[in-house]
Parts: C-alpha cells; structure tokens; sequence
C-alpha cells in the first residue's frame, strides 16, 4: 500500500465507521497523544526507563501506526497529498543535506 492509498483507505473508514473527521485541532490533540505514547514505549524498549507490570502488551507497532493513522487524517481533511508532500520533502532535504551529514564531524567514528 502507498501513502495515496493509506489516504483513500482511511478516508473510506471515516465515511463508513467513523461517522465524520474529527476537527483538525482535536486531531492534534490525539496525534500528540499517540506521538506520546510511542515515545513511552521508546524510552522504556531504549532508554534507561523500565516497563511497568500493566505496560506488558504495548506494541511499538501499533502505537507508530496509531501516528500515522492520525497524521493521514489530518493530511485528509486539510486537503494534503501526503504522496507529493513527502516527494517534495524528500528533494528538499537531499538539496539541502547533500554533504551535510556526511561532513558532520560528530558522525564519524
């Protein structure tokens, strides 16, 4: 599946189980919260945190695809081609970080 189709399949849940879009700042709110809870997830699996006993069964999967089902509903109702936006950004950060990364001192080891 690609981005326009993971665009046109949430929008087709919306209209058949969700009733209708959240506002976009409501939207917001939820991507911040699920940007939340895949950070818990992060700096329990990679940092120094520990899990608690009733965090067991979080999925890091689940909680980057809750992200991303967000962010494709935004991008839905505020009318973003997120399949051209991310070519564009793509270009963008390859004009500008051609050499950038590469010539970083604090990258080389």
């Amino acid at each position: 599946m690609n981005l326009s189709e993971a665009q046109s399949e949430v929008d087709n849940w919306i209209k058949t189980h969700g009733v209708r879009y959240f506002s976009e700042l409501t939207n917001l709110g939820i991507l911040m919260e699920e940007v939340g809870e895949l950070s818990r997830i992060m700096v329990r699996k990679y940092g120094e945190q520990s899990f608690k006993n009733n965090e067991s069964n979080m999925s890091l999967e689940d909680e980057m695809a809750d992200v991303l089902w967000v962010l494709i509903c935004i991008a839905n109702q505020t009318g973003i081609d997120l399949t051209s936006a991310f070519k564009k950004n793509m270009e963008k950060k390859t004009e500008r970080d051609n050499k950038r990364h590469k010539e970083n001192l604090k990258l080389k080891k």
